[in-house]
This record gives structure tokens, sequence and C-alpha cells, in this order.
């Protein structure tokens, strides 16, 4: 007889990966001048804006070294994000508001992704210990150390 048994199993996320689609891309400066539509910001693809983001530094993967940016991009909760391990495992986050984990100001409110971006691809005031907590069951909660959101 077959059954499914529910099992603890570490895992180690090393990448975010998101797409999001904007609303406005003039609420972004590249290199210090306006993106009015979009045309400089690196990892672009058609109406989403795409980076992947090393967890434990704040790197974005792929990032056009020499450009520096100043996000403030609006969802509209048009966003897909997933937590990557380092055996490529994907968690895709189970809404459409920005996670906890991107809301470096305290002022995305759910709605924007706001960071700034070096001319390396490191995001300044990146904290690698970003709360996770939003993409998981809230039965991880207590294993994984997080208090309950109730």
């Amino acid at each position: 007889m077959k059954v499914i048994i529910d099992k603890p199993v570490e895992v180690n996320f090393t990448r975010l990966k998101i797409s999001i689609g904007v609303r406005h891309w003039e609420y972004a400066r590249v290199n210090g001048e306006e993106d009015t539509n979009g045309d400089y910001i690196p990892l672009r693809d058609g109406d989403n804006w795409c980076p992947i983001i090393n967890i434990d530094t704040g790197m974005i993967e792929n990032w056009e070294k020499g450009k520096t940016a100043e996000v403030h991009y609006k969802c509209c909760d048009k966003g897909e994000y997933w937590l990557i391990a380092d055996d490529g495992f994907e968690l895709k986050y189970p809404k459409y508001y920005v996670p906890k984990i991107l809301d470096l100001t305290g002022e995305g409110f759910g709605d924007y992704v706001i960071m700034n971006i070096d001319s390396q691809g490191e995001i300044c005031n990146w904290n690698g210990s970003n709360d996770i907590s939003d993409f998981l069951p809230e039965s991880s909660y207590v294993r994984l150390g997080f208090k309950s959101k109730a």
C-alpha cells in the first residue's frame, strides 16, 4: 500500500528569482538618469524585470557591470518570486504581492520593490538574513525559528 508521509527536509536556499510586471518604469534611475521607458535597466524582459539575487550577499546575477540603479517599481500584484536551493529545487511564493525579503526600506507595503544597486550589481543595505517565512507553510515556522503570523 502506498501512502504519502510528510517528512521534514532541510533545504539550503541560495538565490531569489523574481519576475515583476512593472507599472511605471520611469520610477527608476539608471546611472543617475531617469529611465522613462525602462530602456536602460539591466535584466528587463518585455514588461517584466527579472533579476536573480544571491540571498546571502545581495549580488544580482548577470548584472551589467558599470551600471547603477535606483529602483522604485510598483508591481500591482503582478509579481512572481521563487527561492532557489543549491540543489536546484525551487519554491514559488504563494502570493502576488512583494515578499518581505524584498522590502528593504520598510516602505514597500507589499506593492513596491525599492532598492539601490551599485555598479557591481550589489543591492545596497541587503540583509542576508532577511525574512523568508512568507514563502513557507505555517507549519515550518516552529522548525525554522520563525514566529507565527497569528
